[in-house]
This record gives C-alpha cells, sequence and structure tokens, in this order.
C-alpha cells in the first residue's frame, strides 16, 4: 500500500469516505459494513467521517458508530485504522444542515464522538466547517484545548481558506495536521488551499474527490478527458481522476466516499496508475 503522511502518522495515500453510508439514500448496514471491510481487505488505513453524517434527528453520530462497529469487527489490522472525525455541523433531520462552532458545542461533540468511537482520544478531529456567528478564532481554540487535554491525537479543519488555514496554524502552534476542502475535476477552486499545504506540509484531505467523473463524458472536453486516458489504460475514468489528484502534491490524501465493496476497491486501484507528463497536461489544460 502506497502510504502518505497526517502529522506525524502514516497512513493509505487513498482513504474513505463514510457519509454515503449514514445520510438520504443509504443502503442496509451490511453493504456498508463489507465495503469498510473491502477497504481494509485493500490496505485502506484512513476513514473519514463525522458527527452530523446522519439523516434522522434521533441518531447523531449514526456514521462514526457504524464505522467503529465495523472496524472491531474486522478483527486484524484494525487498530492501524486512523479515523478522522468532525464536528461544529449540525443536522437537525429534515435534510438541512446547520452550524455550531462555539467552543462548548464543539467541546461536547468531541466528547459524544469519543464515546461512540470507543477511543480514548481521537486519532484526528477536524473543525467541520466555520460558523459566521462565531469568531473562528475561538472555534479553533476549542480544538486547540482539546488537543492540549489530550482529547485529540490530532488537529485539522474543513471547508477553510487560505487565511483560515494560517490562522489556525498559528492558534494551534504549527499543529495543524490537515485540512480537508471540497476538490474535484468539477471542482478547482480549492487550488490555492492545496498548494498552501503543500507550501506548510500540511495534509490536504479532498471531499467529494470524484465530482463531475460520473458523468465524464457528458459534459464536455472539460471531463471527457478522464474518460479517453481511462480507456487509453483500461482503467475506471475515477482511477484516472485520483491519479490525477495524487499527482498534485505529495500531501494530497483523496477520500472518495463509497458504500459499495466494488468501488472502493475500483479507488484503491488508482494508486497504480502512473499517469505521464502528457496525460496530466491533458486533465489539466493552462
Amino acid at each position: 500500500m502506497h502510504t502518505r503522511t497526517i502529522g506525524d502518522v502514516k497512513v493509505s495515500a487513498i482513504g474513505l469516505g463514510g457519509m454515503p453510508m449514514s445520510i438520504e439514500g443509504r443502503p442496509d448496514e451490511q453493504r456498508s459494513v463489507a465495503a469498510i471491510h473491502a477497504a481494509l481487505e485493500a490496505g485502506v488505513t484512513l476513514i473519514d467521517t463525522a458527527d452530523a453524517y446522519h439523516r434522522d434527528a434521533d441518531e447523531v453520530g449514526h456514521n462514526e458508530s457504524l464505522i467503529a462497529r465495523a472496524v472491531a469487527s474486522f478483527g486484524r489490522g484494525g487498530s492501524e485504522v486512523l479515523i478522522a472525525t468532525k464536528g461544529g455541523h449540525l443536522r437537525p433531520g429534515d435534510g438541512s444542515w446547520t452550524l455550531d462552532g462555539s467552543p462548548e458545542y464543539l467541546k461536547r461533540a468531541c466528547e459524544a464522538s469519543l464515546k461512540r468511537l470507543g477511543v480514548e482520544a481521537i486519532g484526528l478531529y477536524q473543525f467541520h466547517r466555520p460558523d459566521p456567528k462565531v469568531p473562528y478564532a475561538e472555534s479553533v481554540g476549542a480544538i486547540r484545548d482539546l488537543l492540549d487535554a489530550g482529547k485529540i491525537r490530532a488537529a485539522g479543519i474543513s471547508n477553510a481558506n487560505p487565511e483560515q488555514i494560517r490562522q489556525a496554524n498559528e492558534i494551534l502552534g504549527g499543529r495543524l495536521v490537515s485540512v480537508q476542502n471540497q476538490f474535484s475535476p468539477a471542482f478547482r477552486s480549492s487550488e490555492p488551499e492545496l498548494d498552501l499545504c503543500a507550501e506548510l506540509g500540511i495534509a490536504f484531505l479532498p471531499w467529494s474527490p470524484l465530482g463531475g467523473i460520473s458523468q465524464a463524458g457528458q459534459l464536455g472536453s472539460r471531463f471527457a478527458a478522464f474518460a479517453e486516458v481511462a480507456r487509453e489504460h483500461g482503467v475506471s475514468a475515477q482511477q484516472v481522476c485520483l491519479a490525477w489528484m495524487l499527482a498534485k502534491a505529495p500531501v494530497v490524501v483523496p477520500i472518495p466516499g463509497s458504500s459499495r465493496p466494488e468501488t472502493v476497491r475500483d479507488s484503491v486501484a488508482a494508486l497504480d496508475l502512473n499517469l505521464s507528463f502528457e496525460e496530466l497536461g491533458r486533465l489539466d489544460p493552462a
């Protein structure tokens, strides 16, 4: 398994995003557990979740609990998995998302996540999304306090801009280890954040990394190139997308969401795909 680094922890260069297993349209639990087991079998050692990955109002932390059970039931190698979770988003149960970045809420949320994951310290805890009602420094300050208290082993942020990345790293005393932003062929506006993470040596975790690829060939030349390169290699366009993303910088660790064993295995296979400079140029034209 190819590895990359988040803080001082080596993880598989491609992780697994757990959100599709728990929100609207989710599959039965058996299929989700099979997908998690397929990831672990393939050598994946990074699984991303959040307390807000649930459907109904009375099941906060559904995805955290599901992942904890699946990893525990897998047995071999489960202790080596870095489960990264997040706090600061809420789901009232009507399909909407709300925010609470207050220090009080974040600390309560972390305590609840600790119990659901069944650990003494969370491997990576991330502030999910800036809350305009709360000064960003106060929210990140709560993450710092959790880190200092030993409740979490590493601190990250999500959905942040370059100024917030620098501010968070300063507040955390240079201990910011990851930034999780949306980034994909269809959503490239986080290039500045990716570049800054590469400069600072901070892991960049693209969420929804396959955006646009499921419709490759139907959305014009911008996406058709991924399908063309995939045909030339005899692989899926998803693999080409992830290989392209990994080539962006050594700090990139994509976390494609999935609830199917076959798509998990397809994503991991991207680690064996080497794209030429010419092919990368076709995928990322000037």
